[in-house]
């Protein structure tokens, strides 16, 4: 099977880049003796690019429930399910656990940690705590977070914070004060929990910016990370990867062609790409994607999906588009803004190693 037999849209795997990505975190974790890498699976939900992230069914983050269960039933027993759980899925998460796995929840709620705490399931948690992202979380040296210790007991298995906002910078040394405030946050509060004679055998951060930069890891025991895995438009401006590390992109077709307004329209809609525009907050703003040839890379220079609706994509030139390479029906592939919200629109990557020769098909796992 070659990329001119593949429906599109769909979703192509660069599986050198891939490696290559996976291989730069390893290296970057492996300069702190003792820290665990955790990958984070929302990004790739694939139990195929688990094994090469997470060798040797190696510990997780995840999600969803959905990506638990199915991470779960691949043999990735050790997970964080790191959004703040809810009442009505405790049951759930019980129930993976019910099977020998160990899966652990958040909370940042002093109901919640009652309703944990009265469960009959097996439910190991973790308190979040807020570094600066001012998401989810309370803060380390707060009297709360006492209160939900002393209410989950003998479930509280550690400590989980995350410095989303480490994407906001834009230079190495910005990145390394985050993460090591990240880190001196989650260090205080498990430093609290054993105060109160609770051993933490999780104190879990990161994000991809914290665990690549972060100088110190010091009392952390595992560093969470996923959108390193793929890349994106977004994270090659600030410094995460490079704009040649994007492992993901989007194999679409010319539809039409636009020579009046040099555009022409792909396949690649609002559904296949999604209407993330995070690159408005980066140095350069890619609309909604960037066109690049089939093979992957930046022929048409910087091509960029200005329009997008359900299930059409207008690509406009920042120089003359050479019609003539782009009949339609031609093939090409669309670097996303933010592979995440990308790649949760299809079901299967169609992996490729540097070619036209789809070496393999991997399955996804979505819903929630």
């Amino acid at each position: 099977m070659k990329l001119e037999d593949l429906p599109t849209p769909c979703l192509v795997l660069e599986l050198g880049i891939l490696k290559r990505n996976l291989a730069r975190m390893a290296d970057a974790v492996a300069r702190h003796p003792g820290l665990k890498l955790r990958p984070h699976m929302k990004t790739a939900k694939s139990l195929a690019v688990a094994a090469l992230a997470a060798p040797n069914h190696g510990p997780i983050t995840v999600s969803t429930i959905a990506e638990a269960r199915y991470f779960a039933g691949g043999g990735y027993r050790d997970q964080i399910y790191a959004v703040g759980i809810t009442p009505q899925k405790l049951a759930a998460i019980a129930a993976i656990n019910a099977q020998g796995n160990d899966v652990k929840i958040i909370t940042d709620d002093l109901e919640v940690a009652s309703a944990i705490a009265a469960h009959p399931g097996i439910l190991p948690t973790l308190i979040e705590v807020d570094c600066g992202e001012g998401r989810g979380g309370i803060a380390p040296d707060s009297a709360v977070l006492a209160e939900i210790a002393q209410r989950l007991g003998a479930r509280c298995a550690g400590i989980m914070t995350h410095a989303g906002h480490s994407y906001a910078e834009r230079n190495e040394d910005g990145m390394r004060k985050i993460a090591e405030a990240e880190r001196a946050g989650a260090v205080l509060a498990a430093e609290r929990l054993r105060g109160m004679g609770i051993t933490p055998r999780v104190v879990s951060a990161g994000s991809s910016p914290t665990a690549l930069y972060g100088q110190s890891m010091a009392g952390i025991t595992d560093i969470r990370a996923g959108v390193y895995m793929f890349g994106d438009l977004f994270q090659g401006q600030i410094g995460t990867h490079g704009m040649e590390d994007i492992a993901v992109t989007v194999l679409s077709a010319v539809t039409s062609r636009k020579m009046d307004r040099n555009a022409v329209l792909i396949d690649a809609g609002g559904i296949a790409l999604s209407k993330d525009r995070s690159t408005q907050a980066a140095p350069k703003d890619f609309g909604f994607g960037i066109m690049l040839d089939r093979q992957g890379k930046w022929s048409f220079g910087e091509a960029i999906v200005a329009r997008t609706h359900q299930e059409h994509g207008e690509v406009r030139g920042d120089g003359p588009l050479p019609f003539a390479e782009l009949p339609v029906g031609a093939l090409v592939r669309v670097a996303p803004n933010h592979t995440c919200l990308t790649v949760a629109a299809h079901d299967r990557y169609y992996v490729v190693d540097g070619g036209d020769e789809v070496i393999a098909v991997w399955d996804r796992v979505n819903g929630w």
